[in-house]
């Protein structure tokens, strides 16, 4: 059974990715920092930045979205880890 089907023992994709933004919701900078620090390679964070200022130069994106795109791109990313991580300890998968 793959353990994103929706099932009352398990967490849908997108009850993970609300669980995950709720998370990140309480957690302060410092707490955020440690979270990036273990888990995002400083290369891929560099990358994300990167590909998001041309991302947003291309589309002449005002200052707003400029900011919230390498966030987006990191969550994004964090989520995935998290889906990768699950998918190889199913049991801590449970709801």
């Amino acid at each position: 059974m793959d353990i994103f089907d929706a099932d009352a023992d398990h967490l849908t994709r997108k009850e993970l990715a609300w669980e995950l933004a709720e998370l990140f919701d309480e957690l302060d900078i410092e707490q955020l920092n440690e979270v990036l620090a273990k888990n995002v390679p400083l290369e891929t964070l560099e990358f994300f930045t990167a590909y998001a200022s041309d991302f947003c130069d291309e589309r002449a994106l005002d200052l707003a979205a400029r900011r919230r795109v390498p966030n987006l791109l990191v969550i994004g990313y964090l989520l995935r880890v998290l889906e990768e991580r699950l998918l190889q300890t199913p049991e801590i998968f449970d709801a």
